[in-house]
């Protein structure tokens, strides 16, 4: 039995699993929200827990979260965890909400 950790699913095959399209992927990995493995000739490998934080991010993703705020994927034991700073991005948005709103009033 291979572990969850073993990188063996080539980027199309992540993407189809994962439900997301291969160039998201790609566009994760320059974030460092995932990192697949690289074979020797540089192409990725991705295992089973890479597909596992992926479907988090989509979910995550779906529930209205955006990419840009997820700050990192850490791994810890079996698992990933998506480590997301949500409050203090709602925070940082709602004062340029507000900041906003005094603008146009003193207009």
């Amino acid at each position: 039995m291979r572990s969850q950790h073993h990188a063996v699913y080539v980027i199309s095959v992540a993407a189809e699993l994962a439900g997301m399209h291969p160039q998201t992927l790609r566009i994760y990995e320059r974030r460092g929200l995932v990192q697949p493995a690289r074979t020797q000739g540089g192409n990725r490998r991705y295992s089973d827990v890479d597909i596992e934080c992926l479907r988090r991010i989509s979910e995550l993703t779906k529930a209205g979260i955006e990419p840009g705020i997820f700050i990192a994927v850490a791994a810890g034991g079996d698992q990933r965890v998506v480590v997301v700073r949500v409050l203090a991005a709602r925070r940082r948005r709602a004062g340029r909400i507000d900041a906003g709103r005094r603008a146009e009033r003193e207009r």
